[in-house]
């Protein structure tokens, strides 16, 4: 399932340092955040780790929206925002279409053991072969290893041992509490609000919000 509808929600919470950000609008459970546990446990973080605004996009590598914002909405954002240290970017998984998009997710993090995680991300998206196709297998996904120059021996057995099958389902569950339901889904913030976007919005979306905070 891909997110096909397109919302903004803009959800705007005063803070200072010690309170958090207060999300509960978007759970069922009333739960609390802070910048920090948005921003742990997801990917090696894009920009300069001190940019005053996150950009945390919930991504499967199997959605149509998801594989459109990477080929075409980011490139321009990271070309006016991150690389001028006003923006950094992390992605978190959130695999709705099954197994295939748990596992690409689990050997982005086996890349990462290899300090290659954003060329086996990239990988994935530059090999798009839509959504519940089939294409992604462990055949090529050694593949996608074998082009970003991973060692292979260290790469599979880290699939075979399951290493982040955890890691990836806490994602997801992490996901849903907080009220993530579609992909792409976006959470922009500082240390003063956060201002949700779901789906693939129209570059214009993002230049304004990020022009908000």
């Amino acid at each position: 399932m891909s997110g096909k509808q397109f919302l903004l929600i803009p959800i705007i919470v005063g803070i200072s340092v010690g309170i958090f950000l207060g999300f509960s609008s978007q759970t069922q459970n009333n739960q609390q955040l802070t910048v920090s546990s948005l921003i742990d446990g997801g990917s090696p973080i894009i920009g300069d780790s001190n940019a005053q605004i996150t950009i945390l996009e919930w991504g499967d590598y199997q959605c149509t929206y998801c594989y459109k914002f990477h080929q075409n909405t980011l490139k321009v954002i990271n070309e006016q925002y991150i690389k001028n240290g006003k923006v950094k970017l992390i992605f978190k998984d959130f695999p709705l279409n099954g197994p295939d998009s748990f596992l690409a997710a689990e050997a982005t993090y086996c890349a990462e053991d290899q300090e290659k995680y954003w060329k086996f991300h990239n990988e994935l998206y530059n090999n798009w072969g839509g959504e519940r196709t089939g294409w992604i297998t462990r055949d090529s996904l050694d593949r996608f290893a074998t082009t970003i120059n991973l060692n292979l021996d260290e790469f599979n057995a880290c699939l075979d041992d399951q290493k982040y099958q955890k890691r990836v389902k806490t994602l997801y569950e992490f996901g849903k509490e907080i009220g993530i339901d579609a992909t792409p889904s976006f959470l922009v913030f500082n240390d003063q609000k956060i201002i949700k976007i779901v789906g693939n919005q129209p570059l214009q979306v993002f230049l304004k919000t990020i022009d908000e905070f």
